[in-house]
């Protein structure tokens, strides 16, 4: 058996509180007022006192592993509005180095740390910190623990299983016999659970603690760091089709571990399957036991009306127990049908906050043009700078998804978000003509047009309240509509 004495070790140690929380001073890090659910409206997050709609895209996921201009990267970022990245904890990129410490022999060490790694991720919570940027962190990445990205195209230089620390062909710590780890994953799990030991570690799955203990370590390790910062959530998993119980015990332990040194966590967890109709997206909706907000992204596999209806349905669930719907990722490529064309992934980015999202993010684009979705190009940064531009000008947190108001619509024709009687905001995918309610609005109004494509405004005009008023796009292509009635 290979290194008793340093598993023994491990055992005691890591059976034991892994860390005290070091927290900063109220002096090194100004207003910590924290991250939490808006509770006006707990569809919407609140940062700093105030209600915050979170908009991002970013030229990789894993921006902590890529540290070369990410505060320019950031900046940019937030020049165009957006306030609002994913960060899952990998490593599967080229010259990504991994959490644990290799050793001179090429192996690696569970027990001890890779200080570069962990230093890159506080380094990218300190300059979202600074920035007011919120950052979504995934605990676990199947990618990293299945096999490498190649076979599928999506990268044919990144790396997985082959290269990973809990690899038992990869450490010093423990052999494939020991703990039933294959050395060798030639599958992903997709959206369907696998007989892959790693994730079937916790109890209620296979209990298998030789192992665990280095899972929980190195959450350990990770909420040593970012329970520091106010600006981050949590979400268990990146499309997870392993069983619930494995996400389910590791939102228990960070919750767990953060209420032990005072701390409020908000967690999620990202299930692979695109049927929100199928019952395991439906328990992880409703469950409020271990999750406080809904990772919607998957929802990015449907089009055009389908994929706002589908907002729509998920919302009306939970209409009387609210709770933030978050879209981290949103697809709109070139590779497949899981994505289609970036012009639909800037519709989808428009519909979510249309369909009363807390957060709308482009995907990165990939390891080639529009790969995978339109990260922080320049289209994206066109896109997050209208809309915010839009949001500034109303109350966003007092409006509800109101498609019901507009007659005389085709299918994806445009969409509706309003605070009647007093703000209406309207969407258009590709220009069109439709009626809007307008019965509730006592006296004018002002009609401005957004050109989304310029972020610019055009000149306002009144228009009568009381009635039902044709509205048109002044040309083709998108374009988002902002009707205040007068005060």
């Amino acid at each position: 058996m290979r290194n008793n004495f340093i598993k023994f070790i491990a055992l005691v140690v890591f059976s034991a509180p892994l860390f005290t929380l070091s927290c900063k001073t109220e002096d090194e890090i100004p207003d910590r007022q924290e991250l939490t659910i808006y509770s006006k409206n707990p569809f919407y997050w609140e940062y700093k006192g105030e209600p915050v709609l979170l908009l991002g895209g970013s030229k990789e996921d894993n921006l902590f592993n890529h540290p070369v201009n990410l505060a320019e990267h950031l900046d940019i970022l937030r020049e165009a509005g957006g306030n609002y990245i994913r960060n899952p904890m990998s490593s599967r990129n080229p010259g990504n180095p991994w959490p644990h410490k290799m050793l001179d022999n090429g192996l690696y060490d569970l027990n001890q740390w890779d200080e570069e790694y962990w230093q890159r991720f506080e380094n990218l919570l300190e300059l979202c910190l600074e920035r007011d940027i919120i950052v979504q962190v995934e605990i676990w990445d199947p990618w990293d623990y299945f096999m490498t990205e190649a076979p599928l195209g999506y990268g044919p230089e990144n790396v997985g299983w082959e290269s990973c620390p809990y690899n038992p062909a990869l450490n010093i710590n423990y052999t494939a016999e020991e703990t039933g780890l294959e050395t060798n994953i030639d599958y992903y799990s997709g959206s369907q659970p696998t007989e892959h030991i790693f994730f079937h570690t916790v109890p209620g799955l296979k209990d298998i603690p030789d192992i665990r203990i280095y899972q929980e370590a190195f959450v350990e390790k990770l909420l040593s760091i970012s329970l520091n910062f106010p600006n981050v959530l949590y979400c268990m998993n990146n499309e997870i089709g392993e069983p619930a119980e494995w996400g389910e015990y590791w939102a228990r332990y960070i919750r767990n571990r953060a209420e032990e040194y005072g701390k409020e966590v908000f967690l999620a967890d990202m299930r692979r399957n695109s049927n929100f109709n199928s019952g395991e997206q439906v328990n992880l909706l409703h469950d409020t036991v271990h999750y406080d907000f809904f990772e919607i992204s998957q929802n990015t596999a449907n089009n055009d009306q389908r994929h706002y209806d589908q907002i729509m349905a998920i919302r009306n669930q939970i209409s009387r127990h609210p709770k933030p719907l978050n879209n981290v990722k949103i697809y709109g490529g070139e590779i497949a049908s899981w994505t289609t064309s970036v012009e639909e992934g800037t519709r989808r980015f428009w519909r979510n906050i249309f369909g009363g999202l807390a957060s709308s993010r482009f995907h990165r684009e990939g390891p080639s043009p529009l790969y995978f979705g339109a990260g922080l190009s320049e289209l994206a940064q066109k896109h997050i700078r209208s809309m915010r531009m839009i949001t500034d000008e109303m109350d966003i947190f007092n409006c509800a998804p109101s498609s019901h108001l507009l007659s005389m619509r085709d299918p994806n024709e445009a969409y509706c978000l309003a605070e009647e009687g007093k703000q209406y905001a309207l969407y258009f995918p590709d220009g069109g003509e439709v009626m809007l309610d307008l019965s509730a609005v006592e006296g004018d109004a002002k009609l401005r047009w957004m050109n989304i494509l310029q972020s610019r405004w055009l000149e306002s005009e009144t228009i009568a309240g009381q009635q039902q008023v044709m509205i048109s796009t002044p040309a083709a292509g998108q374009w988002a509509a902002l009707i205040m009635a007068d005060r």
